[in-house]
């Protein structure tokens, strides 16, 4: 059994006390003195595409490596994410995935499996997606769903077989997130009904990015995410989405919002030229774009996230929720996502200006 002292981000308050734990979390007690951090339950990034110049469609290594750089910013469960690719190249990716969840990696967070972000997204909608996008046909989907390791996929619902996929991956777990999406409020509404009436869960990718905005006649996808039972990821970088868009979003979904990364291979490395999909990216003042000035994923990391929305004005407790509580809600993820006795004993230190100091995976301190 181990112990940890600090200030315990609970899902109610944030207590002076100490964490007990082996693999799981035993018990926590309140203290009367602590040190001067907090204490919060791991964090879960669904959307990662990247990392300290590595790819996931780079393969086993790659995965390695990224997902390694992540969890030194308090990640400890993390979603490798493809991009839209050649198919036999996503396959190859899916493929290399599905190899480290069955083995995992000793000393780095848990690979809960991949994000299919791409190719069943729409040509008209790429951002910084390459041009390979593809129908979802039955026997496309069924060769994904056959490596076991799918989570999470990107659908625009407006696609040929898009009906047919949603049911194929609803009855698969698989969480359906629109994105990348010329559809229209209806047609994104009906999506979301469809899944929810196959027994799947909604959700949306990168909320305001790779749709079309509200506007005062066409309220387009974001309202139907945000004006249904949908989650929906956002990239709080304040590049991707403005600090005041963030605090409208989190104000009416609450508990539907996940924050999620993006980030590609040049995250962690200094600013200058990188690649995304294959495309060139330039990274600079902390953004990446393509040389149309298209945004191309992130240089994001979830413990950065965190301080944004803290300096947004979100309460500690609410913002740890964003990375935590609800994205383990989102993907089913019941033993973790909260300081709570059993669960896994998954979380990280912050120090008190809220930099990463220690990152525990199932009672392993991992950095």
């Amino acid at each position: 059994m181990s112990d940890l002292d600090g200030h315990l981000v609970l899902p109610d308050r944030i207590m002076p006390g100490r964490l007990s734990f082996s693999g799981k979390i035993e018990i926590t007690e309140a203290r009367s003195v602590v040190p001067d951090r907090y204490i919060l339950p791991g964090f879960i990034d669904g959307h990662v595409h990247g990392g300290n110049g590595a790819d996931t469609m780079d393969g086993v290594e790659a995965i390695h490596t990224l997902s390694r750089f992540h969890a030194q910013h308090g990640t400890t469960t993390i979603l490798p994410t493809t991009i839209t690719r050649p198919w036999a190249d996503v396959m190859e990716a899916l493929h290399a995935v599905a190899e480290v969840v069955r083995t995992q990696i000793p000393g780095g967070p848990v690979v809960h499996g991949a994000h299919l972000e791409g190719p069943f997204v729409s040509p008209h909608k790429l951002g910084a997606q390459p041009p390979y996008a593809i129908p979802p046909t039955a026997d496309r989907v069924a060769e994904a769903l056959a490596t076991e390791c799918v989570r999470v996929v990107t659908l625009a619902p407006e696609l040929p077989h898009a009906q047919t996929a949603i049911q194929q991956f609803a009855d698969a777990g698989v969480r359906v997130s629109l994105g990348h999406t010329v559809a229209d409020y209806e047609e994104a509404n009906a999506a979301i009904c469809h899944i929810c009436a196959a027994g799947g869960v909604a959700g949306g990718t990168h909320l305001f990015n790779a749709m079309a905005p509200i506007t005062s006649r066409k309220p387009g996808p974001v309202t139907a995410l945000m004006c249904s039972d949908a989650y929906a990821e956002m990239i709080f970088d304040t590049h991707h989405v403005h600090p005041a868009t963030f605090r409208l979003a989190h104000r009416v979904m609450g508990g539907r919002l996940v924050f999620v990364t993006d980030a590609m291979r040049a995250t962690g490395l200094p600013e200058g030229p990188s690649q995304l999909g294959g495309q060139e990216v330039m990274v600079k003042d902390g953004t990446a774009r393509l040389p149309d000035g298209s945004l191309a994923g992130s240089v994001l990391t979830l413990d950065q996230a965190l301080r944004n929305a803290l300096q947004a004005g979100t309460p500690l407790r609410e913002a740890a929720a964003l990375l935590s509580t609800n994205p383990a809600r989102y993907l089913g993820l019941t033993d973790r996502g909260a300081l709570e006795s059993g669960k896994r004993a998954d979380f990280v230190v912050l120090d008190s200006t809220f930099m990463v100091d220690e990152v525990w995976v199932g009672g392993e301190r991992i950095h």
